[in-house]
């Protein structure tokens, strides 16, 4: 049997040289549905990796609570629009110093995206962030300082002119190795001493803290937007297993604190980090649905030129399959060598495929920094797609070529 099937196959070979150009084509289209298939869930799954990666070190003993978008209610004549007011300095404050669960709750807020940051003769292009945070803000997000040190308690409630600096900003503002602890940058023209440069985090999913500049809380209310700025609260609890009953006295505080009335709803979110991996999870198990639809469309058409390739072989070697025949090749022989032959073009047009997907799929792993990804699921689940292919393709060609009277085959031409 071993030798009949390295017999087939080389067999398969030769008249895959004889019709070169269509089988190169066919191995082609199905070479680019097995690339489709292989690289995009590739790409999902590292990004995966970096969503779990990234909320993995923030930990399942994590929440924050956010600013609450426009919501739709009904009314008597129809439906309307609530907005909720963000949440205020004040009202962050107030919660972090009633918040009476063990843990630790830290205040943050945006100042902006778009500014330029200074050092001496280094400008950056117009795309530094620059953030307020208090004293507690690098333990709730998981965040660690690569050089300095963190802002003090006094800091964070003075607003005095420091700063601790994305790691790819302090690369770009301090070359030739100078240190950048003590030094003073500008940042949207405001002057601040560095004392503290975060740990390189990569671009990860949704951005990169990289490029941003991290002052006090109290000096972003000074500098860059007072009662226009808007607060977020990021908690951490000692016991994760009480990740539920904090999240209870959290919203009980702050609907206190807000002055939401009884019965109604909150005016603000409560998001969980974990909650947000597995809707971002979802998402992407949804993109590789569309991913898989988009390849089988692709192999679709290539079953298609295959099976046109393999009936036009049927008339080319029509004579060849009467010869064989009166030589004494059964029809089940006859239809086993059409049928290896559409293996063989599926399997080599496959094998290229994984092979591209493989490496089209890996930048997105090289651009998120998650490491070299072999997806073996999907390299697997390609030859098993295009064995499946060849023989919805090559049955057909298969059972007419095996059915040829031998007669009327060798008087063909």
């Amino acid at each position: 049997m071993q030798g009949l099937i390295k017999e087939n196959i080389r067999i398969a070979f030769q008249a895959i040289q004889s019709q070169l150009t269509r089988a190169i084509i066919t191995m082609g289209i199905i070479a680019i549905g097995i690339m489709a298939l292989v690289s995009i869930l590739t790409a999902i799954d590292a990004i995966k990796g970096s969503v779990s990666t990234n909320f993995s070190e923030m930990g399942a003993n994590t929440f924050s609570i956010r600013n609450k978008g426009v919501t739709f209610t009904r009314r008597s004549h129809g439906r309307g629009e609530k907005a909720f007011p963000a949440i205020s300095y004040r009202e962050a404050l107030n919660f972090k110093k009633e918040y009476e669960f063990e843990g630790l709750v830290s205040i943050s807020s945006n100042g902006g995206s778009s500014l330029v940051a200074k050092y001496a003769g280094q400008k950056t292009n117009p795309t530094v962030g620059v953030y307020g945070i208090d004293e507690n803000y690098i333990k709730t997000t998981g965040l660690s300082l690569a050089q300095g040190r963190n802002f003090t308690a006094l800091e964070a409630g003075s607003g005095q002119p420091n700063v601790i600096l994305g790691h790819s900003l302090a690369d770009k503002l301090f070359s030739n190795r100078i240190d950048p602890i003590g030094k003073t940058v500008q940042v949207s023209g405001k002057k601040y001493t560095v004392i503290g440069v975060w740990e390189e985090k990569g671009s990860g999913l949704g951005g990169s803290n990289d490029n941003n500049a991290f002052v006090s809380i109290q000096n972003l209310r000074q500098a860059f937007g007072g009662n226009d700025l808007k607060f977020n609260l990021n908690i951490i609890v000692n016991d994760h297993t009480f990740i539920d009953q904090a999240i209870e006295e959290a919203t009980m505080v702050m609907r206190k604190i807000r002055k939401d009335p009884v019965g109604e709803a909150s005016s603000f979110e409560i998001v969980k980090s974990d909650a947000i991996s597995k809707q971002l999870i979802d998402l992407l198990d949804k993109a590789s649905l569309f991913a898989k639809l988009i390849a089988g469309i692709t192999l679709l058409g290539a079953a298609i030129a295959l099976m046109n390739i393999l009936l036009v072989s049927v008339t080319e070697r029509t004579k060849e399959i009467g010869i064989r025949k009166a030589i004494g090749a059964s029809s089940k022989m006859i239809q086993f060598q059409f049928m290896m032959e559409a293996i063989v073009i599926c399997q080599l047009g496959g094998l290229a495929g994984i092979i591209l997907g493989i490496a089209t799929g890996n930048l997105v792993s090289v651009f998120l920094d998650t490491g070299f990804i072999i997806p073996w699921n999907w390299i697997i689940t390609g030859f098993i797609v295009c064995s499946v292919v060849a023989l919805i393709a090559g049955i057909y060609p298969a059972i007419k070529a095996s059915k040829l009277d031998p007669i009327d085959a060798l008087r063909y031409e």
